[in-house]
């Protein structure tokens, strides 16, 4: 129980680092901007977001449950990861981790939205936006790939979680974005203090993360691959 709970609030709050990040994070706000900048209720306004933040949601949830649950059925994959998993984790949350507190550098975009299918989505109202927001959640960049690919799936393979974890993960993505849609609707000023206090925020949760991947990811070499606990 413990155990999962832990697994749970990890796949969580790596999901909000995610979203704070500062790519997606520019992104969600643009996203909430643009689809709200003709709305003046801010119960729309809020509404508009939560559609967005749905979208976002099924997206994470949809890919890294298909993944999983991919892996976990193929029976020789599912053996090498019994067999192996746990070293190939030590490895890969240094990885992560170094990533995370600047140590290693990559440069990539996966743009996944024009402009004028943006202006087409924005027409559609409610469902635009939830197709706006899955769309979104597939524009991966260095760090959100690197928290989804490199730390979210193989924690939820390691528990066998199709479903659970990659859900939470998605609702964690979607809880600041929340936030600046009620931000947006009570005044655009309330959203830039918000966007520049989360930027500070974001610097230091990535970095503490890092810390913990790079710690974490040692401690699982020496134990799983070299045995020095053995």
């Amino acid at each position: 129980m413990e155990g999962g709970a832990l697994a749970g609030a990890a796949a969580l709050w790596l999901g909000v680092l995610t979203s704070i990040s500062p790519c997606p994070l520019a992104t969600n706000l643009a996203a909430i901007s643009y689809l709200v900048k003709t709305l003046s209720q801010p119960w729309r306004v809020l509404a508009r977001g939560a559609l967005y933040t749905l979208g976002r949601v099924l997206s994470y949830s949809a890919l890294a449950g298909l993944l999983i649950a991919g892996a976990l059925s193929a029976p020789q994959v599912s053996r090498f990861l019994q067999t192996y998993l746990n070293k190939l984790l030590g490895p890969l949350l240094v990885l992560v981790g170094m990533f995370l507190l600047g140590l290693i550098e990559l440069n990539f975009s996966w743009p996944a939205v024009g402009t004028r299918l943006e202006d087409r989505l924005r027409d559609w109202g409610a469902a635009g936006a939830v197709l706006l927001g899955m769309l979104f959640a597939l524009s991966f960049c260095p760090v959100s790939a690197a928290l989804f690919f490199g730390s979210l799936v193989p924690l939820a393979l390691g528990r066998q979680s199709a479903v659970t974890l990659p859900a939470l993960y998605g609702v964690g993505t979607g809880l600041p974005v929340l936030l600046f849609a009620l931000l947006i609707g009570a005044g655009a000023q309330s959203a830039a203090r918000a966007f520049n206090r989360l930027a500070q925020v974001e610097r230091w949760a990535r970095r503490g993360t890092g810390a913990v991947f790079l710690a974490v990811g040692a401690y699982f070499c020496l134990l799983y691959i070299f045995e020095v606990f053995g």
